[in-house]
């Protein structure tokens, strides 16, 4: 008897991905292949390396204070000759992976960026110990200089100057986009019934989220065109101008098509904010960036309206390690939104804000965002753990560091065989445009199906089973994981494979066991 699939239509992509997996691991003598799952199977080994390295002068470093003691008690480091032992430490152990890189890294701190060697060293050794509460709050004050660096090196690579960018840093993207809704709604900002233009598709939490009770908002999508390299048309952008749009909300490169806004688009809206919205707040999730060629972020062409959220998690490979940064302009709308409050509102968030610095509609929206993460009573325990501030450091080195981009070469090498291996064994040939990053591709079912066999079989296709009915087919009868491309907002039947955490021999056993059942499905087709 067929199986029906109908029931589960309505579930999110990521609640139908344990379904999809159950039945695709249901059967003996078959490997499962999970293609939904975006966690990167690659990561970046010499910055951890230098992690637990630093970790090991650092712990030698606590126990000067008490060296006379025979039981493991340290006291806190001095800073005083700490660059000396370091020298010393580094020139012992050179010959110990990850050393080297802590040398190299102290000399391009002190040399490159103009920082002091000492407090670097001593903010490293404090913070990969986690001896100290995170102070600032907000993000350790050299660690926040050396993030900076590299967020605008890889988001922005333009002239807008690192003095005028404030950073924070969070558990990860999806703790970003948590805290900046919440201040965003307790400061009035967004409120209940106001309009959230979202480019879709989007990852499918973003369209969640502002749907909930809580926030209660009117999504307007922003249609991403298939047909012309999933680029925004310029019909869609003109969407922004509508003054009653308060936000719009974009993750650049785009999950799951895995393209950039190419530049005519960056122009577009960066013309509409300048021209008709500049009181348009824009958030853009740019975590895909670093795999794209020469990638822009829209907080390049519109900094003063525009809150950039990165994560470390997919470039480094790092989702445990909850990396990520808020990055705002300190000339920024949402600030001068602020000020433009009214009185009452004004006078409740005084009362909101009190315990917190006598200025309080001094208070930028960046800091309330930091104070609204620990409910404002505990602001003076906000902030990400120093040491997951400390491998974010090491992190940001390693990329600013490597001036050939030798690490970021490699990642999109391997992703890109990744590609031309599963459309191979498909049977299609790769189109890789100039803005695509490929991280994930979308497979357009009924596409495909034209492709391989023409426009009859794919209206054949698209009639005999939803996109929902056909993912659940195939992870049934193949044993491959893909998640429904309609939840991330795209009117395609389609499913989204991740091009990260498969092995290549992987995506070409998906390729062949998907046009394996592409060619039974044909058959079936003709016998009718």
């Amino acid at each position: 008897m067929a199986t029906d699939y109908s029931k589960y239509a309505k579930l999110s992509p990521f609640e139908l991905k344990d379904e999809l997996i159950k039945l695709a691991s249901g059967k003996a003598n078959r490997t499962m292949l999970n293609a939904g799952r975006g966690n990167p199977n690659f990561l970046a080994t010499l910055p951890r390396r230098a992690f637990f390295q630093l970790g090991l002068f650092a712990t030698t470093e606590a126990e000067l204070s008490y060296s006379y003691m025979s039981v493991a008690v340290g006291g806190m480091p001095k800073i005083d000759g700490i660059e000396g032992r370091f020298e010393r430490f580094t020139a012992d152990n050179r010959d110990k992976p990850g050393v080297v890189f802590l040398a190299r890294a102290l000399s391009y701190v002190r040399d490159q960026l103009g920082l002091p060697a000492s407090e670097f060293l001593h903010e490293m050794v404090e913070g990969v110990l986690g001896i100290n509460y995170p102070v600032p709050p907000r993000m350790l004050s050299i660690s926040e200089e050396i993030v900076r660096h590299y967020i605008l090196k890889e988001m922005v690579g333009g002239p807008i100057s690192s003095d005028a960018v404030r950073l924070f840093a969070v558990e990860g993207g999806t703790a970003a986009m948590a805290y900046l809704f919440h201040s965003l709604q307790m400061n009035g900002l967004v409120k209940k019934g106001d309009k959230c233009a979202i480019g879709t598709p989007v990852f499918t939490p973003y369209l969640e989220i502002p749907e909930l009770a809580e926030f209660g908002l009117e999504q307007v999508a922003i249609h991403a065109d298939p047909e012309n390299d999933w680029q925004y048309p310029a019909s869609e952008l003109e969407k922004l101008k509508d003054p009653a749009i308060k936000i719009f909300f974009v993750v650049n490169p785009s999950n799951p098509p895995s393209v950039k806004i190419n530049d005519a688009g960056l122009e577009q809206i960066a013309s509409i904010v300048k021209d008709h919205r500049p009181d348009l707040m824009i958030l853009t999730d740019d975590v895909y960036g670093t795999f794209a060629d020469d990638f822009r972020s829209l907080f390049s062409v519109c900094p003063q309206n525009t809150i950039l959220v990165y994560s470390f998690s997919k470039y480094f490979g790092a989702t445990g390690w909850r990396l990520g940064v808020i990055a705002t302009h300190d000339d920024n709308v949402m600030d001068r939104a602020l000020a433009d409050l009214p009185e009452k509102t004004k006078v409740e968030l005084d009362a909101r804000y009190a315990s917190l610095t006598p200025d309080i509609r001094g208070l930028s929206f960046i800091d309330r965002v930091v104070a609204d993460s620990r409910v404002v009573a505990l602001n003076h325990t906000a902030g990400l753990s120093t040491p997951q501030q400390v491998q974010m450091v090491l992190f940001s080195l390693f990329a600013l560091m490597d001036e050939a981009d030798s690490y970021k070469a490699e990642l999109k090498k391997l992703i890109r065989r990744r590609e031309a291996t599963l459309y191979r064994e498909l049977g299609l040939p790769v189109e890789h445009e100039a803005n695509s990053v490929d991280y994930y591709t979308l497979l357009d079912l009924q596409g495909i199906s034209r492709k391989l066999y023409g426009d009859d079989f794919a209206e054949w296709m698209s009639e005999r089973a939803s996109a929902g009915d056909m993912l659940f087919r195939i992870a049934d009868e193949t044993g491959i994981v893909m998640l429904p491309g309609k939840g991330f907002g795209s009117d395609r039947a389609s499913g989204r494979i991740s091009l990260a955490n498969l092995n290549e021999y992987e995506y070409a056993a998906i390729g062949r066991l998907l046009r394996k059942m592409a060619d039974e499905l044909h058959d079936e087709y003709k016998k009718r």
